[in-house]
């Protein structure tokens, strides 16, 4: 499932709610970046969802109900994974991406509709929705996605599309002041995380002081913190 904050108030804050089931994970620190990790059977670890010291982050929520049009053309085509880790592992910019998702269609792997939350260091928020389309915002006020369709919204039903998740981060991002900080958004993951498909970690990027916290397994008494280093890009 999860769910993707990013609130720009005095501080840039983004946050993000990984909810899985039955899968190998782990938080990976470094000086560049925070990464979460999902064992992949063929791939192995792959870097899929955080942030790094340019100012990205990269999350990642499945979409459903399922749309079969983002199952892939041709193994040429976009794949909105491997767009997402290129722009965590800095191998291509926001404004890339930005560009690539405005002018070629982008696609998800069969099966599964994966959609992208992503933001950059001024707070600008890019979403993506393989075979649906993309939306940039310049710095919104605050951007939520959960696991539904923008284009959709609540059109179509599914047990999985995190609606009442999306409406509760809404009232307590507009309740919220101007000092808006990364425990104000730990307090929305919290009230937002899961248990059936549980919330693995819950993570959180004060953009403007390069710092990343997170706790795993909704552990909220157990939150570590990793300062990255600056960034030369």
């Amino acid at each position: 499932m999860c769910t993707s904050i990013v609130v720009n108030r005095k501080k840039t804050i983004v946050g993000f709610n990984l909810d899985i089931l039955n899968m190998e994970y782990r938080v990976r620190p470094t000086d560049e970046a925070v990464y979460i990790e999902i064992n992949d059977v063929k791939e192995g670890w792959m870097s899929l969802f955080g942030a790094n010291n340019r100012g990205d982050f990269v999350a990642m929520p499945t979409c459903w109900p399922f749309d079969k049009r983002s199952n892939p053309v041709s193994s040429e085509c976009r794949n909105i994974i491997m767009l997402d880790i290129d722009l965590l592992l800095k191998k291509k910019t926001f404004e890339e991406v930005k560009r690539i998702a405005k002018n070629e269609p982008i696609y998800s792997i069969p099966g599964v509709t994966f959609m992208s939350s992503l933001s950059n260091k001024n707070g600008d928020v890019l979403h993506i929705i393989p075979g649906q389309g993309s939306e940039f915002y310049e710095k919104p006020k605050y951007k939520i996605m959960t696991n539904f369709s923008l284009y959709k919204q609540d059109r179509e039903k599914h047990d999985w599309m995190g609606w009442d998740r999306y409406k509760k981060a809404e009232a307590m991002i507009e309740n919220s002041n101007e000092s808006f900080d990364f425990k104000d958004c730990f307090n929305i993951l919290k009230d937002v995380s899961q248990i059936i498909c549980p919330t693995v970690v819950s993570m959180v990027f004060d953009v403007g002081e390069n710092k990343v916290y997170w706790c795993e397994k909704r552990n909220w008494e157990n939150i570590q913190q990793k300062q990255l280093k600056n960034s030369m890009m």
